[in-house]
């Protein structure tokens, strides 16, 4: 699905840019793409594809831990334990900017 998405926003931003449409297609499109996103069902899809991933994601630091387990050089367990610390008293935000919403 996430292809297919990729896809198609691919698609249209070639339209866009290499279409002599003029500015009221391209108009068109960004009110359609608005209405997309703001579409109830877009953003419940969305949040769950978002909150699956970090419960994926979750998973797999338990496992990939489980094995790796006392392996890790030290001043990569160190890092690890910092940004742990910080997420724990810190904002909840990782090096990203994204948040545990």
């Amino acid at each position: 699905m996430r292809y297919r998405l990729t896809f198609l926003a691919g698609l249209a931003l070639g339209y866009v840019l290499g279409t002599r449409a003029g500015r009221e297609r391209y108009e068109q499109l960004k009110k359609s793409a608005r209405q997309i996103a703001q579409n109830p069902a877009v953003r419940n899809t969305a949040e769950t594809a978002a909150q699956q991933g970090r419960t994926y994601a979750g998973k797999a630091f338990h496992t990939v831990s489980d094995k790796v387990g006392d392996r890790v050089p030290e001043s990569v367990a160190q890092r690890v334990r910092s940004l742990r610390e910080r997420n724990v008293n810190g904002t909840g935000e990782d090096d990203w900017g994204t948040s545990n919403t």
